[in-house]
């Protein structure tokens, strides 16, 4: 397993969904157990000596990385999603998009006070998504610890908006 390279595992798919845009495609990599138990421990080890209390993630991929990441430390698992989707109290969080805005929402007692959590995502584009899911957990109380991606977009910036935290991308990519 310590020959294999995830990036085989990933599919670039142009004009996906629409043209201009070049759509990364994880289902290669789920469909590997190895590639997908490789990617978990990967973005998981950096931060098995922080003691991590919960891991973080926003609908809908990121779940598929931070639900196997959170039992490979031991930690619970948050969902940060869209208005309306969690049964519980929550704090919402709207941020500007390239074109428009959107909001995410956490449950309020989804984290102790100062309890240290992880934010994983499948991928890191703008930085958007990522930096609101850190700001909501601060919110609620926790301390973003650090921030792991399957895949970084590289020419984008997303890294600019969330350099106070430990960042860590197993595929950078153009």
């Amino acid at each position: 397993m310590t020959d294999l390279n995830l990036a085989d595992y990933i599919r670039s798919i142009p004009d996906f969904p629409k043209p201009g845009i070049l759509f990364r495609d994880i289902t290669p990599l789920l469909a590997s157990p190895a590639a997908f138990r490789r990617a978990v421990v990967d973005l998981a080890n950096p931060f098995r000596h922080e003691k991590i209390d919960a891991v973080a993630a926003a609908e809908a991929r990121g779940f598929i990385f931070a639900a196997p990441v959170a039992l490979e430390l031991n930690a619970a698992l948050v969902p940060i999603r869209k208005p309306g989707k969690l049964p519980f109290d929550t704090q919402s969080l709207t941020y500007d998009l390239e074109y428009g805005s959107d909001t995410l929402e956490i449950h309020a007692d989804a984290v102790a006070s100062g309890a240290k959590v992880l934010v994983v995502d499948d991928l890191l584009a703008t930085g958007g998504t990522v930096e609101a899911c850190c700001r909501l957990v601060e919110q609620v109380g926790g301390v973003v610890v650090g921030c792991a991606f399957l895949i970084e977009l590289a020419d984008l910036g997303g890294a600019e908006r969330i350099y106070k935290y430990k960042m860590v991308s197993l595929v950078k990519c153009k």
